[in-house]
């Protein structure tokens, strides 16, 4: 199982192999046992295998080919819609209309997508994370036809792998592993940290060309902006409000 994990890739190319449904089904029962808060499940998967549907949701990726390549498109969504509801219906007073429900909610959308994608690994399927579900969610809620109280947190496209990428790289351990408590990080400690994944002719290049000195600014100029970062923010923050999280 270990070496499974550690053999983890992004695949963003898929064959046109369908996945078979009673595998798929296994894989969301599978996915349906993952810790989760109060044991209140409160989250939703929405998958999506039809070709329109695909279609309509890849503009809010940015047209990334995987999302109508992909066999199978997951969107994991915070939802305290359902169980709101269920309380209501049984003479009970929710109170998850609220920032810290909308949290305990995400981060169980985020254990139930990522048990997911354990489980397909393993299963000889491959995955691939899109972080740009939040950057433009109420373009999915509309395609979706999401209700209140429901968000959609990351999307999953998974398949079977056209081609083996390589692996991408890591930090080293000691980077992000704390014992007992945390343990700042000194000039000299990023100076190590970062010097293999800058010193490396990928990166190198990566650098050279986007027309800066270091990779750092390709991050904060190119990649993750400051003004996208704030742009993409305010516009998830307008669907918390109107999804009813945040009054």
């Amino acid at each position: 199982m270990i070496d499974i994990l550690n053999q983890h890739r992004t695949v963003r190319k898929y064959t046109g192999q369908k996945i078979d449904s009673n595998l798929l089904n296994d894989l969301l029962e599978v996915t349906c046992r993952a810790s989760n808060t109060g044991n209140m499940q409160a989250y939703s998967i929405i998958v999506t295998t039809d070709e329109e549907l695909k279609n309509q949701l890849s503009p809010a990726h940015f047209n990334q080919p995987m999302i109508v390549q992909a066999p199978v498109v997951l969107t994991f969504c915070a939802d305290f819609n359902r169980f709101t509801k269920w309380c209501e219906q049984r003479q009970a007073d929710p109170g998850y209309n609220n920032f810290q429900s909308f949290m305990a909610t995400a981060i169980d959308a985020i254990i139930a997508a990522q048990t997911f994608c354990i489980a397909a690994e393993i299963a000889g399927l491959g995955i691939c994370y899109l972080g740009t579900t939040t950057y433009n969610a109420q373009e999915i809620i509309d395609v979706l036809k999401l209700p209140e109280l429901v968000v959609p947190i990351t999307t999953i496209t998974v398949g079977y792998p056209a081609v083996i990428p390589d692996q991408t790289d890591r930090l080293p351990l000691e980077s992000v592993v704390h014992y007992e408590t945390y343990r700042d990080f000194t000039p000299e400690a990023i100076d190590n940290i970062y010097s293999e994944k800058e010193t490396s002719e990928f990166y190198r290049q990566f650098v050279s060309e986007n027309n800066k000195e270091t990779l750092a600014q390709v991050f904060t100029d190119i990649r993750y902006s400051k003004k996208n970062n704030e742009f993409f923010s305010e516009k998830f923050l307008t669907v918390l409000k109107k999804q009813g999280f945040l009054q």
